[in-house]
């Protein structure tokens, strides 16, 4: 059966909500990171795509861009404490982290759909 494929855009921005990147209705994660075999909704195999370490690489890299020179304006600007220190920026690297990931993951499904990729291509 052949699954319609949207634009670029509008698959990644359907797969950061974390829905199906082919008829954009239904959510195609069964847990936190845990792709479903099929859309619910118009059976198209979502769960044959592995974005294996990309969405992470992507979380790092947002992150720590996001992190770091609040850190470092802070320090400079407000010399908070050390105690303030280790436990705000850890934190909040963590929140940011765990709430991107599964977006960033959705959004790289998504992309991937657009371009008919799954992830096992062989060189």
């Amino acid at each position: 059966m052949i699954y319609p494929r949207h634009g670029k855009g509008q698959s990644i921005l359907t797969g950061f909500r974390r829905q199906c990147p082919s008829c954009g209705k239904a959510k195609i994660f069964s847990g936190y990171l845990a792709l479903k075999s099929h859309c619910p909704n118009c059976q198209a195999p979502i769960g044959d795509i592995r974005a294996d370490d990309f969405p992470p690489y992507l979380t790092i890299l947002i992150v720590g861009h996001v992190v770091v020179p609040l850190l470092v304006l802070s320090e400079a600007h407000y010399h908070p404490s050390t105690l303030f220190q280790m436990t705000f920026w850890p934190s909040l690297a963590l929140i940011l982290s765990l709430v991107l990931l599964p977006l960033l993951k959705g959004a790289v499904v998504g992309f991937m759909w657009s371009i008919g990729m799954k992830g096992d291509e062989q060189h």
